[in-house]
């Protein structure tokens, strides 16, 4: 009967999967407006239609590109083929689609900022990175004009939470100030003196190919080239040009010292006000007359500001050099900015099309469920041939034998009943904790996914994601804590104060130890992501005052409960543990166990990567909740089926095995990150590295823990399961 049920539960899974898959992907699916099924007159359209609609559409859309338009522009044609090309993203609905737009999917219940004219107006400064490089610095760092004076409504800037502080995020006012509707031709904003070695500073933020990020009413600075038809966020430090350009024999480096911000904007015939619909920017490089008193709001520098001079341009003749080789010389410069603001009739809900475009289609995402799903549905049936024709016939076989001698002709799993609930002979207080803690990262990220599926955490904002998955993990000390207790009881084991201490303080201690080291070295190049000592302590007051507590708590109830019933007594004298098959011995049974599982995330987890050290958008949850279902499911089985094979060969010792013929994902997930390093990224520097391949490393050692506890826990039930059918004397 307890094997039927197991079967049962096993295909309802996958069909509980299935079902979840085309509900979660569903939000992220979008079509045109045009498209939705319901026509003018309000009828909903035929399949018949809806299909002459689309053909239409793609016609439009080849027509569109045969002639050259480009999908970054402010027109109407460029924004119609944008959302042609963003068609999947923009539909949600599970059995009735309909249409919404990309504002709603990524900012939920967020509605635009009403800014009248002549209001004054802020941007604010994001990090200075670069893909070739791990370690970004802060905008003020550059050698620049200073943070302008803080009236109180500059003051209202963007808080700052936890997860910021742990990224290095700080969103402090630009130096460059601006009025709603108001055209600023160049305007000289400071004067600055660089230093020999500031200046070598700045080629070797060029050379690594380093951009600024400035974001104005929530809106990433974007520039973009019809005629090259790209968008690309942020802008660069300067560019380095060859000889061939320049005529020089040597490469020349340039600054960008100039900016022209053009920002687009929908005005409210209903109250005046006006919606930010764009924010673009064109970096020029220009040598400004320096002055020799230096510079005032009054001055006039004749290739800025002074009457009939012409705008600053992208000129070889103009541009400015970084000139500075001596140690003891400086090289002035004088920054500037324009501003223009052009009314567009691109609505608010459609402004981040363009940011989008060229993303992954959605297809990619459905494909890699599909592949994991395969995996899981491989799985279920290899678990379902097991219960249902081999340990059926087994426990059939065992349970009718009436003589001795056919019960001392027995062979396979049920010769080690009296061995297979011994308790871990090495190691019961680290295999506890290691357990427990895994099952910890597990209900953190999951109820961290379900709160973004739920709207209570917006994706989007990757400060406000860190912040919930500390809390939460810090919360679900109690699942570690009782866990923990519980397997440790099971071992017969005492020393229940240290292994609730041990429970509270292992992860948290070895994590935070490497950051610290590692955050050492940050602060010693200047790195923005460096965190302050005071964002250590609170981390430290988390986990000492929050933390610890939840564990101890689970740990009291852990102890409390009553020690796991097993079916049979456990022998005196450990039997003997005959030569296992290669499949069944470390370490080829780890690394086999560990492929399926790390197989059923491998194709998400590109994309993941890419949001993490590419500086991509994601905003997947709902893919990200079936995939670490996936996941889960996957680890189950694989546990399931290794253990299995290990009691046939006639070894008990399935604990420590069990933990890592999962855990050994985490292995895959490293290699894959070297991969991904040597083929995606182009990092330069021994720094950056080492910041890479350790976050990388705590990343593939708390995804191991995940996935060992989850082997470890369904294996458990599972020994319990079959020889709880047996009838032994």
């Amino acid at each position: 009967m307890g094997l039927s049920h197991s079967i049962s539960f096993h295909l309802l899974f996958g069909i509980a999967i299935t079902l979840l898959l085309g509900i979660c992907q569903s939000p992220f699916l979008l079509v045109t407006g045009s498209t939705d099924p319901i026509n003018d007159v309000g009828k909903r359209m035929t399949r018949k239609d809806r299909i002459a609609l689309k053909k239409r559409e793609a016609e439009k859309f080849a027509e569109l590109r045969a002639s050259g338009q480009d999908e970054v522009g402010h027109t109407a044609e460029a924004a119609a083929m944008r959302k042609y090309q963003l068609r999947k993203k923009m539909r949600k609905g599970v059995f009735r689609k309909r249409n919404t737009d990309l504002a709603s999917i990524l900012f939920p219940g967020v509605s635009p900022e009403n800014y009248y004219n002549g209001e004054e107006v802020l941007m604010y400064t994001d990090l200075v990175n670069s893909k070739k490089t791990q370690v970004p610095f802060d905008f003020y760092k550059l050698p620049g004009c200073a943070v302008p004076k803080m009236t109180p409504m500059r003051k209202r800037r963007q808080r700052k939470n936890l997860g910021a502080r742990l990224q290095g995020l700080e969103l402090k006012p630009a130096p460059y100030i601006l009025k709603v509707g108001e055209d600023y031709t160049c305007k000289p904003l400071c004067q600055v003196n660089v230093k020999a070695w500031k200046v070598r500073w700045l080629k070797k933020l060029i050379e690594r190919q380093y951009r600024i990020h400035i974001t104005f009413d929530g809106l990433p600075v974007l520039m973009r080239s019809k005629e090259l038809n790209y968008a690309v966020r942020g802008f660069p430090v300067g560019f380095k040009a060859p000889p061939s350009y320049t005529g020089l024999s040597h490469d020349q480096f340039f600054l960008y010292n100039h900016l022209k911000f053009i920002i687009t904007y929908q005005e409210q015939p209903s109250d005046g006000t006006v919606h930010i619909t764009g924010f673009d920017i064109n970096p020029v490089s220009i040598e400004h007359e320096i002055q020799k008193d230096g510079l005032s709001p009054t001055s006039e520098v004749g290739t800025c500001n002074v009457e009939g001079s012409d705008p600053p341009e992208n000129d070889l003749t103009t541009y400015l050099a970084l000139d500075a080789s001596e140690s003891d010389d400086v090289l002035p410069i004088i920054y500037s900015y324009e501003v223009e603001w052009i009314e567009s009739d691109l609505s608010w809900s459609d402004r981040w099309d363009v940011y989008l475009i060229g993303s992954p289609d959605d297809d990619i995402h459905s494909f890699a469920i599909i592949n994991s799903l395969m995996i899981v549905l491989f799985l279920t049936g290899a678990i379902a041939t097991i219960m249902i024709r081999t340990l059926r016939k087994d426990i059939t076989g065992y349970n009718e034998m009436h003589t001795l001698e056919e019960a001392q002709e027995e062979t396979g799993w049920k010769l080690v009943h009296g061995d297979v609930f011994r308790a871990p002979s090495s190691h019961p207080m680290i295999f506890s904790i290691l357990v427990g803690t895994g099952a910890q990262i597990g209900c953190a990220f999951f109820l961290t996914m379900m709160c973004s599926m739920l709207g209570f955490i917006n994706p989007m904002k990757k400060g406000q994601t860190l912040t919930a998955i500390v809390l939460l993990y810090v919360l679900c000390g109690c699942v570690a804590g009782y866990i923990s207790a519980r397997i440790f009881k099971f071992c017969d084991a005492k020393a229940w104060k240290r292994n609730t201490f041990l429970t509270a303080a292992g992860l948290p201690g070895v994590l935070i130890s490497i950051f610290t080291v590692l955050n050492v070295f940050l602060h010693i190049v200047g790195a923005a992501t460096a965190v302050h000592f005071f964002t250590l302590l609170a981390i430290l007051g988390l986990w000492i005052a929050i933390s610890t507590p939840m564990v101890f708590v689970g740990s009291f109830f852990g102890f409390r409960a009553e020690k796991f019933q097993i079916p049979v007594k456990v022998k005196q004298i450990s039997r003997y543990i005959p030569e296992l098959p290669w499949y069944a011995s470390p370490p080829a049974s780890y690394l086999i166990g560990g492929i399926l599982p790390f197989g059923s995330v491998c194709i998400e987890l590109f994309f993941i990567m890419s949001a993490l050290w590419l500086h991509q958008i994601y905003y997947m949850m709902g893919f990200l909740v079936v995939v670490l279902s996936i996941l889960g499911a996957t680890c189950a089985e694989v546990s399931v089926v290794m253990t299995y094979l290990q009691l046939c060969a006639e070894d008990h010792r399935w604990a420590w095995k069990s933990f890592f013929n999962c855990a050994s994902a985490g292995f895959y997930l490293f290699l894959y990150s070297l991969w991904f390093l040597s083929s995606q990224l182009d990092l330069v520097g021994v720094l950056p590295v080492v910041v890479y391949t350790t976050y990388m490393g705590m990343i593939s050692f708390c995804f191991a823990l995940f996935c060992g506890s989850v082997g470890v826990i369904c294996s458990f039930f599972f020994v319990r399961s079959i020889y709880g059918a047996l009838k032994v004397d």
